[in-house]
């Protein structure tokens, strides 16, 4: 009962503020580490496709940056039920720092995309299914992200924006399952739970690679987080003491 009561409290922008701050060198650390060692196994190391040449080598990124994109928004709508739920400051604030970097994910997708498509395909885009709803994730970004500008309440912001995030869920299972639903150009998947067609290095590669932006995606929310939260809270005497110590800080 006593661990619950103390999770519960970092639920406050005031005690989970410094929480945040003490994490985010370790997940920049980590972030680095994972990508060192996925770029040299799949740049390097995992061996030369028999069908798509060198070209192939984009997938350590592409493919990553696509599970993220995914992923990320999955988050940001747990966090908006949260907040819809139960009314909780922390949740639109975590909703808000994730987006910039899900729209990142999602853009990285498509563009790397691009790359591969046009040596692959023959051209930089099609109206595909699996692109198609992956071009409206990266809408749904930054729509959210304009909706929630867009109003001046921070709490009618978080309730409009975790509408349109909970509205926009469905797209998610569209995009992964696309290549199984409709006949496209896009290639099956290659990973999933059961087995791989990939040769180890190029697995251990590609998850390498996911964790490394899984790990700089938790970074820069944490980093955004802290500065939304003095955005927000700038009135209260947590964030007043804590612009004097920065201030503090910087004069010496």
């Amino acid at each position: 009962m006593t661990d619950r009561l103390n999770l519960y409290r970092f639920a406050s922008p005031a005690t989970f503020y410094p929480l945040a701050g003490a994490m985010i060198p370790y997940f920049v650390a980590v972030s680095v580490v994972f990508g060192i060692a996925g770029l040299w196994l799949g740049m390097l190391v995992a061996p030369t496709d028999f069908q798509q040449g060198e070209g192939y080598r984009i997938i350590f990124i592409h493919v990553p940056a696509s599970w993220m994109s995914m992923f990320i928004y999955l988050i940001m709508a747990f966090w908006a039920a949260i907040g819809l739920a139960f009314n909780t400051r922390l949740s639109g604030m975590m909703a808000q720092a994730l987006a910039p970097t899900g729209a990142l994910m999602a853009f990285l997708s498509l563009w790397t995309g691009a790359l591969w498509g046009k040596p692959m395909w023959g051209t930089w885009w099609v109206w595909d299914a699996r692109l198609t709803s992956e071009l409206i994730l990266l809408f749904l970004y930054i729509g959210y992200m304009a909706l929630t500008a867009a109003i001046d309440d921070a709490r009618r912001a978080d309730k409009a924006g975790g509408l349109l995030l909970l509205v926009g869920v469905v797209n998610i299972p569209i995009i992964y399952f696309s290549v199984q639903w409709w006949n496209t150009l896009h290639q099956g998947s290659s990973v999933n739970l059961a087995k791989s067609s990939m040769a180890t290095t190029m697995l251990w590669g590609m998850l390498l690679m996911a964790m490394c932006f899984w790990m700089y995606s938790i970074a820069m929310a944490l980093m955004r987080v802290r500065t939304i939260m003095l955005e927000r809270e700038r009135h209260t005497d947590w964030v007043k003491a804590e612009l004097a110590h920065i201030v503090a800080g910087d004069e010496k």
